[in-house]
């Protein structure tokens, strides 16, 4: 009996052991991401692109910080597209998981919620896609990869003024979504200051879960804009721009990055073809390490990656420069997310493949847009850069 006793308590010390070694020897990164709901292939092609990523670092042994090699573990949660699960997401990655950083949420809609959260929980967070300033605005702990609307609104009414030679506008967008709503305000008010308080002759909104959107459309048509602003994510512009057709509009459309996935001509074929959205990289005409990632993630998935994938490589590489920046890894998780969120806010400049960055004290990245045209064979090719 003794030595099976004997035998049982060295299996436990061993066993305790490797687990320790196993532990100190991982760090874990959580994705709040959405893999159902409404816009389940942004979740897919985060995932995609971060798992693509961390099989570039596993692979060469891991992540060397301080002289030492660490392998990841990334942990995904899925928000479902909803505020209120995207809050439970950051919760469980922060608490359960004890992540050291959260990547996502991409949407504003989750963003800005689950932003709160991980500030309050002293838990780094970066969103690679959340374009409303409100995400990071005054949380010292939150940062992201993308530009913001104040920049973005501008530009897609610069060129909608240049290439429509427009006077007018209207717009549709979703009262619900943090990122819709803000951009259509940011929009309306920069369009309007350089062309006159009427400028936007149809200011519309429609609630969550709508399908039917003519009322407004008709609305929109009747008041005769010279273009449609659609600041919407790509599943709901594929029903607008149809149903719009349908009520006799051939008029210009122009949109915003949440039009840039790969399902969006899926969904919304020829209709979609020959409009404008600005955005945060084209993959048609790419080059360099931003060509080489296309490449590797169209023959590794079968499909050209979206923004929202790009964005994903690069935030979750900023998370990891900011953990070899920390120098070392404590067992400390509270410690060494305090010290990640030093290193990522010490980044003075950063080289991403959607474009070179430098952030600001509110952790946001400054950076170029660009505007693509939706061309008749279903490509987004580029076509101007606009930088602050």
């Amino acid at each position: 009996m003794r030595k099976r006793s004997l035998k049982a308590a060295v299996c436990v010390v061993v066993m305790m052991l490797v687990s320790t070694v196993a532990w100190g020897s991982t760090l874990k990164i959580g994705f709040n991401i959405p893999l159902t709901g409404d816009i389940p292939k942004v979740g897919e092609e985060s995932k995609f692109a971060a798992e693509m990523l961390k099989e570039d670092i596993n692979g060469a042994g891991g992540l060397e910080i301080g002289g030492e090699k660490y392998m990841l573990e990334f942990i995904y949660e899925d928000n479902e597209s909803k505020a209120e699960s995207a809050v439970s997401a950051a919760l469980k990655l922060i608490e359960r998981d004890q992540v050291l950083a959260i990547v996502g949420p991409n949407s504003s809609k989750q963003a800005v919620p689950a932003g709160q959260v991980c500030d309050d929980n002293r838990t780094p967070m970066i969103s690679p896609w959340s374009t409303n300033p409100d995400t990071t605005k005054e949380r010292p702990w939150v940062f992201r990869a993308a530009f913001l609307d104040p920049f973005q609104g501008p530009v897609a009414a610069d060129f909608a003024m240049k290439q429509f030679n427009a006077k007018t506008a209207a717009v549709l967008f979703a009262l619900a979504n943090d990122y819709s709503k803000g951009l259509a305000e940011i929009f309306k008010a920069d369009f309007e200051k350089k062309n006159g308080a009427d400028a936007v002759v149809a200011f519309e909104s429609y609630g969550d879960k709508d399908q039917d959107f003519s009322a407004q459309l008709t609305k929109i048509i009747a008041a005769k804009p010279d273009f449609i602003f659609l600041p919407n994510n790509y599943n709901e512009v594929a029903l607008i721009v149809k149903q719009a057709h349908d009520l006799g509009w051939n008029g210009p459309f122009m949109g915003a990055d949440a039009w840039g996935n790969s399902e969006l001509m899926a969904l919304c074929g020829d209709d979609c073809k020959g409009h404008f959205f600005s955005t945060h990289y084209a993959a048609a005409g790419a080059t360099g390490a931003t060509k080489e990632f296309i490449d590797r993630y169209q023959k590794k998935y079968g499909y050209q990656p979206a923004d929202v994938a790009a964005l994903t490589w690069d935030a979750t590489r900023i998370v990891l420069k900011g953990l070899q920046d920390m120098g070392s890894v404590t067992d400390n998780v509270r410690k060494d997310r305090k010290n990640l969120r030093d290193a990522i806010s010490g980044i003075a400049e950063f080289d991403g493949i959607t474009g070179k960055m430098k952030f600001d004290d509110e952790g946001d990245p400054i950076k170029c847009a660009v505007v693509v045209k939706i061309s008749d064979t279903g490509e987004f090719v580029f076509t101007e850069s606009v930088c602050p």
